[in-house]
């Protein structure tokens, strides 16, 4: 009860207004209230911990850099991180994921199977031993 009672007596600084955030993927938009000068970054962080506090799917992950933000309304282009979100004038917004590039794919499947090798290198090793031990 203190602590609401100190925000509310906190001066606003610039207009706040009502956006709406629709994540790709997910059942509706989150909405929630920004500073017209809160930075672009700022919006795509406060989505993400409303979006994982609702417990929706699919999960996304909380690291901001692996996401943009795009104004449907205006041209195709992502919204720079340090933009402020008054700046364009619109409250809808669509979340999205950077796109992985060929390298991080081509590295995640060498990965896969450099453990799919050792998995099966073992599994190997293993059956040799019990057929050694079984046969004594």
């Amino acid at each position: 009860m203190l602590l609401y009672k100190q925000k509310k007596n906190q001066a606003v600084k610039g207009n706040r207004f009502l956006i709406s955030v629709t994540v790709l993927g997910s059942a509706g938009p989150i909405r929630f209230v920004v500073n017209e000068e809160e930075l672009v970054a700022a919006v795509i962080d406060t989505a993400l911990k409303s979006y994982a506090r609702e417990g929706r799917l699919p999960i996304l992950g909380s690291d901001l850099n692996n996401f943009v933000l795009y104004c449907p309304n205006a041209a195709t282009e992502v919204l720079s991180p340090w933009e402020s979100i008054g700046s364009l004038g619109v409250r809808n917004f669509i979340l999205c994921q950077k796109p992985q590039t060929e390298k991080a794919i081509d590295d995640e499947k060498s990965q896969e199977m450099s453990r799919k090798g050792s998995r099966s290198l073992r599994a190997w090793i293993n059956k040799s031993f019990i057929l050694k031990i079984s046969s004594h």
